[in-house]
């Protein structure tokens, strides 16, 4: 039994390392300024400093988080009401609408990319910011809509219609019952849809005005143009990115820890 025990936290330990280890020694190598990593030249924050006082890097990183902001609020919206309609629709609209959702999902990006891109060349709409914008929103909202209808499929269909007997408007049992209930999924989908926004190269580079960057285009092209001086500085990028996400993902776990051990403790309150 020891032996399996000690077989399992092995593989499990390799398969972190191996999912980890390029992103740590990115983290290792942010902390001094060398061109090339491998190489320690001194501990140094010369890298965190250059990537906010550079200000091509600065307007780079400040296009890209409020690009993917203002992508991710829209398409929650979006895909929110899209996944209440579609849940409360007939079945069979209901499954159409869903299997048409899902077609964006299991798509080969590049197809959506070069779709929009001729969609807005039609429309005389081409390489705006706006084109840009819809863009991101219309591969987001997708993955927005598979996560907040499981949320839904786990409501109790009666507490709508006890909300509506007792007096509320529509409007009101929806923002008081419904969405309360659906809220985990929502933030899901909204983080889901920020970092798609943020990852995303192909429907960027298709709809972009000419010069606009985000990360992911400015690192192509910085290694395509083979732009050294400015590359070091993703190290300390990539690690800034690495800190946020892992605190968020901390919070969220400690919140849903609260919850859980709140409900256990009401639970065993009311047996007693």
């Amino acid at each position: 039994m020891k032996t399996k025990k000690i077989v399992s936290y092995a593989f499990l330990a390799l398969v972190l390392l191996f999912v980890y280890a390029p992103i740590l020694v990115l983290i290792i190598f942010s902390f001094t300024d060398a061109h090339i990593i491998g190489q320690w030249h001194g501990f140094s924050f010369d890298l965190y400093v250059r990537l906010f006082t550079v200000e091509r890097l600065r307007n780079m990183i400040v296009n890209t988080v409020v690009l993917a902001a203002l992508a991710g609020a829209i398409s929650t919206v979006l895909g929110t009401l899209g996944a209440m309609g579609i849940f409360y629709a007939k079945k069979g609209w209901s499954k159409s609408l869903q299997g048409a959702s899902n077609i964006n999902v299991i798509n080969a990006e590049i197809v959506i990319a070069v779709s929009l891109a001729l969609v807005f060349s039609m429309l005389a709409f081409n390489r705006t910011y706006y084109s840009l914008l819809i863009g991101h929103v219309a591969f987001c909202t997708p993955f927005v809509v598979l996560s907040v209808i499981p949320k839904l499929k786990q409501i109790d269909p009666s507490l709508y219609e006890a909300a509506l007997d007792l007096g509320a408007t529509p409007a009101k049992a929806l923002f008081k019952v419904v969405l309360p209930e659906i809220l985990p999924g929502i933030v899901s989908g909204f983080m889901l849809a920020i970092t798609l926004s943020l990852d995303d190269y192909i429907i960027t580079s298709f709809t972009k005005p000419a010069e606009f960057d985000t990360i992911s285009t400015y690192v192509y092209n910085a290694v395509k143009n083979t732009a050294k001086s400015e590359l070091p500085a993703f190290r300390a990028l990539a690690a800034v990115i690495f800190a946020v996400i892992a605190a968020v993902v901390v919070v969220l776990n400690i919140r849903a820890n609260r919850k859980t051990n709140k409900k256990i403790i009401e639970n065993k309150e009311i047996k007693r």
